[in-house]
């Protein structure tokens, strides 16, 4: 398989498991069909609508190929009808959603270096593809999105993206550093959730 169908094969697997994630957060919020499937595509196509534009990758990606736009309706439609499964606990919104931060990371890194972005802002892309998608989830879920309260989240999407964009400076083969940083992301990302890493807040009362 050659590295851009790889990345096709990428990209459309981190839409489906956020458009997963997505989808259980609106079954959580009592949300009907409808919002259900808002959600999930609004969690699985957020980011990477979010980094083509910036990258002058247009049209999107999710309004030029049909796949785009079928694979977070198909996952919202088997979520909402096997929400009891997917959702028995809190870990399988936690675990859809870290390995959709580890899947977006490799493929906004690898899709913006391919369009002549640098390693730090490829790198930065590779984040912003990461944690657009839930951002857009959570405001339109009335949640404070996680990527601004103390977890972990953010972090591991640029550690997994650096690593993907210093590989390909490098040299490096496309499967091995996706394969690093998306492993690297995955791994940070959930032993955050289950050690309870926390990122610096502000100590003592808010004085403002």
């Amino acid at each position: 398989m050659h590295a851009a169908d790889l990345l096709i094969v990428l990209d459309l697997a981190g839409i489906f498991v956020f458009a997963i994630s997505g989808a259980l957060v609106a079954v959580r919020k009592h949300l009907d069909l409808f919002g259900a499937l808002v959600l999930a595509s609004a969690t699985g196509l957020g980011g990477g609508f979010l980094r083509d534009v910036l990258i002058d990758a247009t049209p999107p990606a999710a309004l030029a190929d049909w796949r785009y736009l079928m694979v977070p309706v198909a996952a919202g439609l088997i979520t909402f009808v096997y929400h009891p499964q997917l959702g028995r606990a809190e870990n399988a919104v936690n675990f859809f959603d870290a390995f959709g931060l580890a899947l977006f990371c490799v493929t906004g890194t690898s899709k913006a270096i391919e369009y002549g972005l640098g390693p730090v802002p490829a790198a930065l892309m590779g984040m912003v593809t990461g944690i657009g998608g839930g951002m857009l989830r959570d405001v339109l879920a009335g949640r404070v999105p996680v990527v601004f309260r103390e977890e972990l989240y953010a972090t591991p999407a640029l550690a997994g993206a650096a690593l993907v964009a210093v590989g390909h400076e490098l040299g490096i083969s496309f499967w091995v550093t996706a394969a690093i940083g998306g492993l690297v992301c995955l791994v940070w990302r959930l032993l955050a959730i289950v050690r309870q890493w926390h990122a610096p807040t502000p100590r003592g009362p808010a004085s403002v």
